[in-house]
């Protein structure tokens, strides 16, 4: 696919299609800052996110024999001390009543 290069200045657009045009809204740095308008039919999405939920929704219909290995038999943990700060004699009292 050709990439079309133009250079806008802050105020100046290019228009796709009949409908949608884009806006140079502002320069800071190396951000720039662009306007879009077009009609609510017309879906608007930063590529970043499209390209996110595209690889959520390929993981999640990822080949079950590939993830097999994400789960495992639980393990058995050792039994651990009681914290240093209780007593062995405080553990051997009956709970109080009451």
């Amino acid at each position: 696919m050709a990439v079309l290069v133009l250079a806008r200045k802050v105020g100046e657009a290019i228009v796709l299609g009949d409908d949608v045009e884009v806006v140079v809204l502002g320069v800071e740095g190396d951000t720039v800052r662009l306007g879009i308008r077009a009609p609510r039919h017309v879906p608007v999405w930063r590529k970043e996110l499209l390209e996110a939920v595209a690889e959520e929704n390929r993981a999640a219909t990822a080949d079950p024999a590939e993830l097999r290995g994400l789960f495992c038999e639980p393990r058995v943990l050792p039994f651990s001390a009681p914290p240093s700060d209780v007593s062995p004699e405080a553990e051997k009292k009956p709970p109080p009543q009451g």
